[in-house]
């Protein structure tokens, strides 16, 4: 049960790491909604944005 329980913890990480990766080329690429509001964007970030 447990090494049932870390394979899928293993497979829905990767799968949540990589959505918000998604998630925040696209919010770079926006308007600042409220919800995902920052009042700094991180250099990290604002390096994925194309100029």
């Amino acid at each position: 049960m447990k090494s049932r329980l870390y394979s899928l913890s293993v497979k829905f990480g990767s799968l949540a790491a990589a959505m918000m990766a998604v998630f925040s080329v696209i919010s770079v690429k926006t308007a600042c909604m409220w919800l995902t509001y920052q009042p700094e964007e991180p250099e990290e970030i604002r390096a994925l944005k194309k100029r």
